[in-house]
């Protein structure tokens, strides 16, 4: 019976999962588990009966003694040793436990073997980390710590010692140490990090604020990583770098930048940062508006993605020219056409940026609207303009005004002088009669000049939207009777629904003097026909009046037809001051008149409206 149980006993220890030896009190193996026999190299035949102390003293003699130990005091040791499989070395720990019989006598050990090469290398990592970090720590001045959450020892490094400015000595504890943070946000801050790494298992990395036992407060970067075991947090370990003068480096800087920001966006001039690539990498407040854009929407675009293409391959030619030859544009004169079609001038300055190395790496822009500028300057030169054609009015005026009233006045005195020496009532009677003659061609004359006047010096036009086509009608039904008695056709052709810009009395001015004219000037041979055109050309409307009369010679009287008082056919009923009035009303809104003709073929007169106002 006990030889049936010995061979159960043999065969449940042969397949245990433990590697598992029993060893009699004088050190022979008695019997093994596959897998201790396996792990020591031994064969099951030629293993029983083996010394175990000559086995171990094949990979360490510790183990020997450890055995004798366990046997003489009964007690329980272990003993670690190394073995070489292949190219590499695996660890185990052997436990011995004291063997008993059913009547509590010693009769052995009973040995079991692990395999804790994963213990070790993960010791040995943590080991050289430690080292590693310890060699950082010296070079780099940052401290470390460890907290054993079993022992709840807590371990500051010489480093994290001088950052905290206590002396090596100091033997900290966890109490002291969270009440070194600042009290308020650093100090609960650094408390809830610590408590989520431990039950979270994760990582912390804060920039918090301590105070050393002076008083001094110090940025330092608190860092700090849990170490789990079999799923279980057993340490605690981490760094504190004294990142003081760095951080106040940094405040520093952003009040720096901060400080540029609102400058740079409170100057009334776009300004603006380029990279290599034309890209935007930093734009002011005054550049966002101009371009309607946030800076989140300009920072990465170029002009092409903000301007008109033209402007675009512009803009980047200088960009290009600026980083190649290193040399500032400054002051100079640009245009810009938004993609909205919107127009504006600028002074720009566009300035190489360098690098530290002196390499060019973008450009610095800064541009200074000056579309307020440019249009006062258009307007100054338009007013030069009118001051200069009215200047030469203003002497042509003089000399007409001059010779027409030097000649009324030439003929009062001569006919005043004939009235003194003149006897004969009769002839008196005449003379006086010639006199009051004179007396009303100068007041027609007086009211002629008026008029000129008028027109010329009426600055506050009010021009209203006139239907062509029907002021037209309007004038020739007025003039019906004079039309009728030259035999007159009149041809509108003027669009129905086509309007100018002008003053009303003006625009039945020119469309009388000019309807008259071509009738009064027709050719004795043939029916006057007058055809009137007009057609929209952009901002302005072309109104055109042509006749089939006696044309003028042009190369004759091609500079005198828009003169005061000047004819050109021997029409009794002439004046000489329609087309004068027409020209000087057309030029009053703006407008201008040309004139074509071809004699005894007609001519055609242009009257060219303005309509910007429209």
């Amino acid at each position: 019976m006990k030889a049936v149980e010995r061979i159960a006993q043999h065969y449940l220890l042969k397949q245990l999962p433990t590697a598992t030896a029993l060893v009699g009190v004088d050190g022979i193996l008695i019997d093994a588990s596959d897998s201790w026999l396996h792990t020591f190299g031994l064969c099951p035949k030629d293993a029983l009966g083996v010394s175990v102390y000559r086995l171990f003293k094949n990979y360490n003699a510790d183990c020997g003694k450890s055995l004798k130990q366990c046997l003489g005091k009964s007690t329980t040791h272990t003993c670690k040793f190394s073995k070489r499989e292949g190219s590499s070395v695996s660890w185990y720990e052997n436990t011995f436990t004291p063997w008993y019989d059913e009547k509590e006598n010693l009769i052995g050990s009973i040995i079991q073997t692990h395999n804790i090469t994963e213990e070790i290398l993960k010791e040995k990592e943590l080991d050289r980390m430690i080292k590693l970090l310890k060699t950082k720590s010296e070079v780099a001045k940052v401290g470390y710590w460890e907290f054993d959450l079993i022992t709840e020892e807590l371990f500051w490094c010489e480093e994290t010692k001088k950052i905290h400015e206590v002396p090596p000595s100091y033997i900290p504890n966890t109490n002291e140490a969270i009440e070194f943070f600042k009290q308020g946000y650093d100090r609960n801050r650094i408390s809830m990090l610590f408590h989520q790494a431990l039950s979270q298992k994760a990582p912390y990395s804060e920039k918090v604020v301590i105070i050393t036992p002076n008083g001094k407060e110090k940025w330092v970067k608190a860092m700090g990583k849990p170490i789990v075991e079999n799923g279980v947090v057993v340490k605690m370990f981490g760094t504190l770098q004294d990142i003081h003068d760095q951080v106040l480096v940094e405040m520093q800087t952003k009040e720096n930048q901060q400080l540029l920001t609102t400058l740079i966006d409170n100057i009334p001039l776009n300004i603006f940062i380029k990279d290599i690539d034309s890209k935007k990498i930093l734009v002011n407040k005054a550049e966002c508006e101009y371009l309607e854009k946030s800076p989140e929407e300009l920072i990465g675009k170029t002009d092409f993605d903000l301007y008109d293409e033209e402007i675009a391959k512009i803009s980047r030619e200088e960009d290009l020219e600026v980083m190649r030859s290193l040399k500032p544009m400054i002051g100079k004169e640009t245009m810009s056409i938004r993609k909205d079609g919107e127009t504006t001038y600028f002074l720009t300055s566009k300035i190489p940026l360098l690098d530290l190395d002196g390499k060019v790496n973008g450009l610095i822009g800064i541009s200074m609207d000056i579309s307020g500028l440019k249009k006062k300057e258009d307007q100054l030169r338009d007013l030069i303009n009118v001051t200069s054609l009215q200047n030469k009015k203003l002497i042509n005026f003089a000399h007409i005004v001059s010779h027409n009233l030097r000649s009324h006045s030439a003929n009062f005195s001569m006919l005043l002088e004939f009235l003194a020496k003149e006897e004969d009532e009769a002839e008196k009677e005449r003379i006086v009669s010639m006199l009051s003659n004179a007396s009303d061609n100068l007041m027609e004359t007086l009211e002629d000049l008026n008029q000129i006047i008028d027109i010329n010096t009426n600055v506050n036009l009010e021009k209203e939207a006139l239907n062509l086509h029907q002021n037209i009608n309007r004038v020739q039904n007025n003039l019906s009777a004079f039309l009728g008695k030259h035999q007159a056709e009149i041809q509108n052709n003027v669009p129905k629904n086509l309007e100018v810009q002008s003053v009303p009395a003006y625009l039945d001015s020119i469309i009388l003097n000019l309807m008259t004219n071509a009738a009064k000037y027709k050719s004795p041979d043939r029916k006057p026909i007058i055809r009137i055109n007009a057609s929209k050309h952009e901002k302005t409307t072309i109104f055109s009046f042509s006749d089939n009369g006696l044309g003028i010679d042009l190369e004759k009287y091609g500079g005198k037809i828009f003169g005061m008082y000047k004819t050109f056919h021997n029409n009794k009923e002439a004046r000489g001051l329609g087309l004068y009035v027409i020209k000087n009303q057309i030029e009053a809104m703006g407008g201008s008149i040309t004139v074509s003709s071809e004699v005894d073929k007609g001519t055609t007169f242009n009257v060219y409206f303005n309509e910007e106002d429209q």
